[in-house]
């Protein structure tokens, strides 16, 4: 099954919502729009990066909060309340350490050119390598055969 590897990127208040209860995980992006997780597919793996703590905050974080497994079904609508109605995909989140992406930069292959790397994270959605996904999971401590990944080492 070929399977695409993702960063999404949200505050990390909002991130650490999503993985909350591990049996109803969740991943929303680009303000709830449902555009961005159709091109999200069952059993790609996704990993959250949070530049900040709370949204719009000057909270600095830089940190990989999440990390997991699309779940089977497609992206469906969620009442927030307020009026606010973002779209979201289901995913099976794996117990993971947060982890500063600092010292991951040099390893990215994503990374094109060290001075400007977090360009790529406005898109609030991307795909990047198997390697580097291996590498974010490492990072953040987690069980590779959880992600499904095979036992080759980088």
């Amino acid at each position: 099954m070929a399977r695409n590897n993702w960063i999404a990127v949200a505050s990390a208040q909002h991130a650490r919502r999503g993985c909350a209860i591990p049996e109803r995980g969740y991943m929303q992006v680009c303000h709830g729009k449902r555009a961005p997780l159709q091109r999200v597919a069952p059993g790609d793996r996704v990993a959250y990066y949070a530049p900040t703590v709370t949204m719009g905050g000057k909270d600095t974080l830089q940190k990989f909060v999440s990390i997991g497994l699309v779940k089977e079904g497609s992206p469906y609508p969620f009442d927030m309340g307020g009026g606010f109605v973002p779209f979201r995909r289901d995913v099976a989140y794996v117990p993971a350490q947060e982890t500063p992406i600092a010292p991951l930069l040099d390893m990215f292959d994503f990374v094109e050119d060290r001075s400007r790397w977090g360009y790529k994270f406005r898109l609030g959605l991307f795909k990047v390598s198997d390697a580097d996904m291996r590498r974010i999971a490492q990072a953040m401590q987690v069980d590779l055969a959880l992600l499904q990944f095979e036992s080759l080492l980088f």
